[in-house]
């Protein structure tokens, strides 16, 4: 039997432990290396050439996103399953943009872990239920609902604290033109002030500040 041979990148130890030990009950896979950040994850990568590489998304100097952008810029035939405890929705499409084959979070019973890998083993796309609930949510809003990219510009400003004569400034448009995305983003977003606005945005993934 051809085994699927699984390389692992995550930053708490226990946790990569935990998983392989897991993975090695199963006759028909193989965990071949981990590494503890994104950087380690592809120099390992591109040596050993696994089937399936199960990535975590938040780990030190380099993320998981980044990490999954450049395999699979190197590597096309690389299949990367997201084996993360972050569901937001900025998450969830930042990792899928970057090219990883599937979503699945940490929660998730180990037989559903084992036909996730096997699946993304064969290129076919893996998401968590939640995931794609939240996925299918964000295609619904993408209509009148969502921010556009000029109204995150604004939020992002907004959320480091700056005023509406500041964001203006920034953004090389008039203050009432900010007072206008504003309002928008209220409506959007169904809350009625600035700091409502952004702790929603922050609770739904819609932005980061880290």
């Amino acid at each position: 039997m051809d085994k699927i041979k699984i390389f692992m990148a995550d930053d708490h130890p226990v946790v990569r432990a935990g998983i392989r030990g897991m993975l090695e009950t199963q006759p028909d896979f193989e965990v071949v290396a981990e590494a503890e950040n994104g950087q380690g994850a592809i120099e390992q990568v591109s040596k050993l050439k696994p089937d399936v590489v199960l990535m975590d998304l938040r780990m030190p100097e380099m993320d998981g996103v980044e990490a999954i952008s450049k395999i699979k810029e190197s590597h096309p035939d690389i299949h990367i399953l997201v084996l993360t405890t972050y569901d937001t929705d900025a998450d969830i499409v930042r990792a899928v943009e970057a090219g990883a084959t599937g979503y699945l979070l940490k929660d998730a019973p180990r037989d559903e872990l084992f036909r996730a890998v096997r699946a993304t083993a064969k290129g076919e796309t893996v998401l968590a239920p939640p995931v794609a609930a939240r996925l299918m949510g964000k295609v619904r809003d993408k209509g009148d609902t969502a921010l556009t990219a000029r109204e995150i510009d604004v939020l992002m400003l907004v959320a480091r604290g700056a005023s509406n004569q500041d964001v203006g400034e920034k953004l090389h448009v008039s203050t009432a033109t900010v007072k206008s995305h504003l309002l928008q983003i209220y409506q959007k977003l169904g809350v009625s002030d600035r700091t409502a606005a952004v702790t929603t945005a922050i609770e739904r993934g819609i932005i980061r500040l880290s």
